[in-house]
């Protein structure tokens, strides 16, 4: 829907009035003009002084009609005793007028009473909750869920970024847990879907267009097979203008990240000779890490260290540098970030702390502030450095690492940073680049997501992060990146429920978390309930084919296993197969009599590893079938080498074919599975011992990815 300049200013009108007088929320006759100038479904509907005027309006627009009291001051209607529904004469309205108005006197002496509006009954319906809220991370948000009185309870919500889309609008009818009420259930008829999706999209639009508009709460909204109208309709208004942040272009991002990820100099401020010191750590990284661009050590009380000349001053040295790394005191970096501002130099990597997250705000505001007066990017401050793998660059006083692969990694905690670089370790997970962000002063998730998307080295993205400094900023990256290539975020903090305060039902059900979920969903991100499952999916991803379909067959040496495959399946968004006749008598020829076919295809477990072999081809040459779920079980009859050597073989000789399916592997068993799982993860099968959740889950986010690029 796009708005015209006649509607807007309709709207500019009322909202211009009611700030001028310093109101938070408009009355429900202002409500209804902003609900007429958007083409939304109201009552009909008049504002009435006396019980007379109440009479006569009630009169024109038909009985049954209700009535509510008007004043600015009171905004929770009921609560006041100004609310009468169901009135069918004039002597009805005429006493329901006199007692509305008596009642709100009482509940607040001082508020201005400027009538009684006197409303159409709305058609009945189910009813459901239409409203958008200003969230402090992503800004407007619009959410739908089942209305009326157990909205709160229920919280049967989902949430999309305003303006949304009729495809964002009609994927949340279908995002609650109460979308078969929608559809009709025991006979009942099926709510009119594209006039419900047409509501949301204006009120979304009605947000966005006016940042003013804190929130819209229309709840209850009556749906049927008819149409749609909202009953009651509440809007808010924002006390304080949005503070706004500096931008960059895509442009400007690439070019300065460019310099960070592929710097051909390096300066480290507060280098130091002295083992123990950050400065020293920092040196001996990029030294011994192999950077083969220039290092400039900077102390003013040292002429070498480790080999290298040391300059008094980053004014000193030589060139062009492409990064300063700072690694002295807090208080110290304002005076050296001007030089670096006045030496050109385009990046700051900023690893003291002290600043933001110690209280010292003043601080982290001023070196905000030079930053942006020179046009230098800040990384940090309060981390742990970074590593840009394919530059040998190890600029952190972390341990090395220097396993080149194909998955990015940020963390915004320092802690968390070391649990990804021991993960790498372990797994032998091969990285492009490790980046803290800690404070997040100026470089922030969607920068890093912004480079990461164009950089050839990188295959998935993974990143930890506590909070976004700039939610649509990192939408509108990811965005850019998923068609391309996996984003998985793991977001801390999800039980902090929203505590802010909020006047409506819709804000009052904007927790944090429930919009996170849902906007990160709307962007395409696969979000990791857990660190080891971003760490797990990182490392997955890059490995699995991309699905071609959705049929996926379980084939195990256990039944039990099979059983839990299949929950997994079914819990990760995924289905299984429904195996054809010709395919199920195929399988069934390499199962002994007491096995099953179907789908899980159990084989049993005391069967060779010729009867793997057979099956797992089958799978793989049947065009139907578009991913393969393994379940294996420890015997002597099948070792688990023996077990894995055959799979990498048959499925490398598939994939050399143009066969290119996703293959998953749970191994139970003895410590020795530990050892098939590794030789299979490293032959493109995704294999975890011990466990049937995690190959499934890996699996699972190969396809949430592929449906978020489009590619199923």
């Amino acid at each position: 829907m796009d708005t015209t300049e006649e509607q807007r200013k309709a709207v500019r009108v009322v909202l211009d009035a009611a700030l001028a007088e310093g109101r938070t929320a408009l009355t429900a006759p202002e409500g209804k003009a902003l609900t007429d100038a958007y083409a939304i479904p109201t009552p009909a509907e008049g504002l009435a002084e006396c019980a007379d005027e109440a009479v006569a309006l009630a009169d024109r627009i038909g009985f049954p009609v209700a009535l509510k009291i008007v004043s600015p001051q009171i905004t929770h209607k009921t609560e006041a005793g100004g609310v009468r529904t169901g009135l069918r004469s004039t002597a009805e309205v005429r006493g329901a007028f006199t007692g509305i108005v008596s009642n709100a006197r009482a509940y607040d002496p001082q508020a201005r009473i400027l009538g009684v509006q006197v409303q159409q009954m709305v058609p009945s319906g189910t009813e459901v909750l239409v409203g958008t809220v200003t969230d402090p991370t992503f800004g407007p948000i619009v959410a739908f869920g089942l209305g009326g009185v157990l909205v709160e309870v229920l919280k049967d919500v989902t949430f999309r970024l305003a303006p949304a889309s009729r495809d964002d609008a009609l994927s949340m009818l279908d995002g609650i847990r109460a979308a078969e009420i929608l559809r009709g259930v025991r006979g009942g008829a099926s709510v009119d879907r594209d006039a419900l999706a047409d509501l949301v999209v204006k009120v979304s639009r009605l947000a966005a267009d006016f940042p003013e508009i804190a929130e819209v709460d229309l709840n209850p909204v009556f749906a049927s097979a008819s149409g749609v109208m909202a009953a009651d309709v509440r809007i808010l208004l924002a006390t304080e203008a949005p503070v706004r942040r500096r931008t960059y272009t895509r442009e400007e991002i690439l070019v300065s990240m460019r310099r960070l990820m592929k710097p051909a100099s390096v300066a480290v401020i507060g280098a130091s000779g002295e083992p123990g010191k950050i400065g020293n750590s920092v040196m001996r990284n990029l030294i011994e890490g192999g950077f083969p661009g220039e290092i400039h050590p900077v102390n003013p009380k040292a002429d070498d260290i480790l080999g290298r000349k040391a300059y008094k001053s980053v004014m000193d040295v030589p060139g062009q540098p492409d990064v300063a790394v700072f690694a002295i005191p807090a208080d110290s970096v304002p005076a050296a970030l001007e030089e670096v501002g006045r030496r050109g130099i385009p990046n700051a990597v900023l690893i003291p702390s002290g600043f933001a997250e110690t209280g010292e705000h003043a601080l982290q505001a001023r070196i905000v502030a030079i930053g942006e007066e020179y046009g230098v990017r800040l990384l940090g401050p309060n981390i742990y450095g970074y590593y840009s793998t394919w530059q040998d660059l190890c600029a952190t006083f972390c341990t090395p690492y220097d396993v080149r692969g194909g998955v990015a990694l940020t963390s915004q905690s320092g802690g968390i940073g070391m649990a990804i670089l021991g993960f790498a370790r372990s797994t032998g997970t091969g990285v492009s680049a490790i980046v803290g962000l800690g404070n997040k002063s100026d470089l922030d998730e969607d920068d890093l997501l912004t480079w990461f998307g164009e950089d050839p080295n990188t295959e998935c993205v993974a990143m930890h992060l506590e909070d976004l400094k700039d939610g649509r900023a990192f939408v509108a990256a990811a965005r850019a990146t998923v068609p391309k290539k996996p984003v998985v975020v793991l977001k801390a903090g999800r039980t902090a429920a929203g505590a802010r305060a909020a006047g409506s039902h819709t804000g009052a059900l904007a927790g944090d978390d429930a919009v996170y979920d849902d906007v990160l969903r709307q962007a395409g991100v696969i979000r990791a309930p857990g660190l080891n499952e971003m760490l797990e999916y990182a490392r997955a991803l890059p490995v699995l084919p991309t699905p071609r379909g959705d049929n996926i067959v379980i084939i195990t040496g256990a039944g039990g296993s099979g059983v839990l495959l299949s929950d997994a399946v079914v819990d990760n968004g995924m289905s299984l197969m429904e195996i054809p006749p010709d395919l199920d008598k195929a399988f069934r020829a390499f199962i002994p009599p007491f096995g099953a076919a179907g789908n899980p295809v159990d084989i049993t477990g005391g069967e060779p590893p010729a009867t793997y072999e057979a099956t797992i081809r089958l799978g793989l040459e049947d065009r139907r079938v578009h991913a393969l779920v393994l379940g294996y079980w420890h015997t002597i009859v099948t070792p688990p080498m023996a077990f894995a050597e055959l799979t990498a073989r048959v499925v490398a000789e598939f994939r050399a074919k143009g066969v290119q399916k996703p293959v998953v592997a749970s191994l139970a068993g003895d410590i020795e599975v530990e050892e098939a799982c590794q030789y299979l993860f490293e032959r493109g099968v995704v294999a975890y011992p011990y466990t049937t959740e995690k190959p499934v889950a890996a699996l699972g986010a190969k396809y949430a990815w592929a449906r978020a690029a489009g590619l199923l």
